[in-house]
């Protein structure tokens, strides 16, 4: 069922971005998500249980207009420290380390890549729950590990 539901959804996608009806690019659509879906079913459906499955997707919805807004005001902030006169006396990179309380590996996960897309920080290291981060910025090294790990765990462990 798993491999059937992830074969659908990625051939929907390939239908939908390719464009093209036509038989060989249908049939090379069908043979690349087969492929696909062989050898990578279980990154789409990680947990034997269904609901975990439907939480954690119900949990990404919730998350992503949060993460795309954080997005927005970083890149807004990295902007006025580029285009201020005095850029090098508010740049103040740091490496920190920190301990997460996120116990879930696709938690941990999502976090981390939150992190890198955020600008102005990028996770270096993930080792179990202790991230190594670099923060262009003590504000932003500052605001680790903070309100975007509180969302994720609300999100996706609760």
């Amino acid at each position: 069922m798993e491999r059937a539901i992830t074969f659908s959804i990625m051939l929907v996608f390939w239908i939908l971005l390719s464009g093209m009806f036509d038989f060989f690019h249908l049939s090379m659509g069908i043979i690349c998500c087969g492929l696909v879906t062989f050898f990578s079913h279980d990154l789409l459906f990680y947990s034997r249980s269904g609901r975990n499955w439907f939480r954690n997707m119900l949990g990404f919805i919730i998350y992503t207009p949060w993460l795309f807004w954080q997005i927005v005001l970083a890149s807004i902030e990295i902007a006025y420290i580029v285009l201020h006169p005095r850029m090098l006396e508010i740049i103040d990179p740091r490496l920190i380390r920190f301990r997460t309380r996120l116990r879930g590996v696709l938690a941990r996960v999502t976090f981390a890549h939150s992190i890198t897309l955020t600008p102005g920080t990028i996770t270096v290291n993930m080792n179990g729950n202790e991230f190594t981060v670099y923060a262009l910025t003590q504000k932003a090294a500052e605001s680790l590990p903070g309100e975007m790990e509180e969302k994720i765990e609300r999100l996706l462990e609760r």
